[in-house]
């Protein structure tokens, strides 16, 4: 028996129409922005962009979602930087973070936030695939796509309202019960293709000017073009079973965009091989016309220094993300299972990723045994060196943990990494004077620093030292940092009601406080949850506890008083 299918009933056509005018009312509401001189400015101002990609991160943080790690956070952003300096807005704002996602992918976000997945780090063969991959996040950025998209997405609105009056009037007009919804569909499929075309555009220009950033840069220029061809050979090979990357889901890659990019890149080595070789500069005419600089003998043989034997970097924090990112003890299995049966897995980055597994495990005396090898071979590496430390420190060697931090950190004052492991292994089973010491560790490193685990370190050691106001205002910034404004409003306006404030902790309190008040009120008004606010409504009395996994505390009173706030075991530990 057949059925006719039935007419859509008008509540649902009605709908559908409040839906498309809703999001046509919301789009011009959202883009209705100051034109300072561009389209892309008229959009989204720099600020309001730059702003939007900190709040971004803030959630993301929030949802576990980041490897925030000391040396990962270096060496991403020196790789995104040496880019940067080679594109074509390099004044620009620029932040690289490491994503904690075993998906093969990457994104760029508002303000110049390129996020890089974990799983896309592990993949890659070498830190020019690597960098072919962020060089393409950059041109994104540099040729305004983002923008672009706002903007296309704010003209959809008004077609998608028309489709759904064209369903409407094939509704009304006595035509079978599947024409609304084929109007619709079509509609649908029409928006769609549009978006594809565009992304397929945007994707083959941003190859075009990454391709071009990468070799300015001094890296290979074919490693984007080999990179996504690998991929595409990955996923032909394994379309049976396995899912397509998100990758190639996000970033489409055909074979005429493989040969295009290989044919620009081979356009820009053809042209490097143009370029004469040898100096280029005229040594006499340069004594005369600058300045002279004793420690510069012949500026026409000034090259980049040999590495002298050193580990390469990437492949150390290709296997320091694997592990950060994935389950340490499972992995500790993996590199131990490999390094007896794989032939060719037996590499310095593997014994260093195995190291860095059975640290994190509770094995901190096997750890050390990989690590001392390493070490007689590349004994000047940091990365080696810190990780024996922490290994001596899990293992039980306090004494010759600190030693070795304490070394580190002379030969490299201010290092975030090691400034933040030093400050840890002083303030765990440390008495008043190692705490006071590594608050004045970290201090510095608060000027410039947005990740959480650096203010709760701080704050925790303040604490011990006896400094429980700076220890407060640490852990609100931790908060903060950790997407859960709200909590860190209630923490500083209960620090406020201390009445053994000075002038000068009661005004940084204050300016704070000023600070955070107009995010507060916009997530209120616009009624947006938080890990910290899940209705959209306040949470937090001036007494209650903070709440969630990554609440902070401090008492609210003077040092050694207690107002029921946790000020340690909520946070969780490394």
């Amino acid at each position: 028996m057949t059925m006719t299918p039935r007419r859509p009933a008008p509540r649902l056509l009605t709908a559908l129409i409040c839906a498309a005018l809703a999001c046509t009312a919301g789009a011009q509401q959202d883009v209705r922005l100051p034109d300072l001189g561009s389209s892309a400015n008229a959009l989204i101002s720099p600020q309001e962009a730059q702003d939007y990609g900190a709040s971004m991160l803030r959630q993301m943080r929030a949802l576990d979602m980041v490897v925030d790690d000391p040396l990962l956070d270096d060496y991403i952003n020196d790789l995104g930087f040496r880019l940067v300096a080679h594109c074509d807005k390099p004044k620009d704002h620029y932040a690289f973070i490491v994503v904690k996602d075993p998906e093969i992918n990457a994104f760029a976000a508002p303000g110049g936030y390129i996020a890089v997945n974990s799983g896309l780090l592990t993949i890659t063969q070498d830190e020019s695939e690597l960098a072919g991959v962020m060089a393409h996040e950059i041109g994104h950025i540099t040729q305004n796509h983002l923008q672009r998209a706002f903007e296309d997405s704010k003209k959809d609105a008004p077609l998608m309202a028309l489709v759904l009056l064209g369903a409407i009037a094939a509704g009304a007009g006595g035509h079978s019960g599947d024409a609304p919804m084929a109007v619709l569909a079509g509609g649908q499929g029409l928006i769609a293709q549009k978006s594809i075309n565009f992304t397929r555009k945007d994707e083959v220009e941003a190859d075009r000017v990454g391709i071009q950033t990468l070799a300015n840069a001094g890296f290979d220029p074919n490693a984007m073009a080999n990179f996504f061809e690998r991929m595409e050979d990955a996923m032909s090979a394994g379309a049976g079973g396995e899912d397509v990357p998100a990758l190639l889901q996000t970033h489409p890659v055909t074979t005429m965009r493989i040969s295009d990019a290989k044919a620009r890149a081979g356009a820009l080595i053809a042209a490097q091989k143009l370029r004469p070789s040898g100096s280029t500069m005229d040594k006499l005419q340069w004594e005369k016309s600058t300045a002279p600089m004793l420690f510069v003998k012949d500026p026409s043989a000034l090259i980049p220094a040999a590495k002298d034997g050193k580990l390469d970097t990437y492949a150390l924090m290709r296997e320091r993300v694997r592990v950060l990112a994935g389950d340490a003890p499972k992995l500790a299995i993996y590199y131990s299972s490999s390094l007896q049966h794989q032939r060719g897995f037996d590499t310095p980055a593997n014994r260093y990723g195995y190291a860095l597994a059975l640290t994190r495990s509770g094995r901190g005396a096997q750890a050390i045994d990989q690590l001392q090898p390493l070490l007689q071979s590349a004994p000047d590496t940091l990365i080696l060196k810190l990780a024996l430390a922490d290994a001596r420190l899990q293992a039980g060697q306090r004494g010759a943990a600190l030693a070795l931090y304490n070394t580190l950190n002379t030969q490299s004052p201010r290092n975030r990494a090691v400034a933040l492991a030093y400050a840890k292994a002083l303030t765990v089973e440390g008495d008043k004077e190692q705490a006071r010491q590594a608050a004045n560790l970290l201090r510095p490193l608060l000027d410039n620093a947005s990740e959480p685990e650096i203010y709760s370190t701080y704050a925790r050691a303040s604490d011990k030292a006896g400094d429980s106001v700076r220890a407060g205002e640490a852990f609100a910034d931790a908060s903060y940092y950790s997407g859960r404004p709200f909590d860190a409003m209630e923490q500083l306006k209960r620090l406020l009601k201390r009445d053994d404030l000075d002038y000068y902790a009661r005004v940084r309190i204050q300016a704070r406080i000023a600070e955070l008040t107009p995010l507060v009120l916009e997530l209120h008004k616009r009624k947006i949850q938080t890990d910290d606010n899940p209705d959209g409504k306040q949470q937090l009395q001036p007494h209650d506890h903070c709440s969630g996994r990554l609440c902070f505390g401090v008492s609210a009173g003077p040092a050694g008083t207690d107002s029921g706030a946790t000020p340690f075991d909520a946070y969780p530990h490394q």
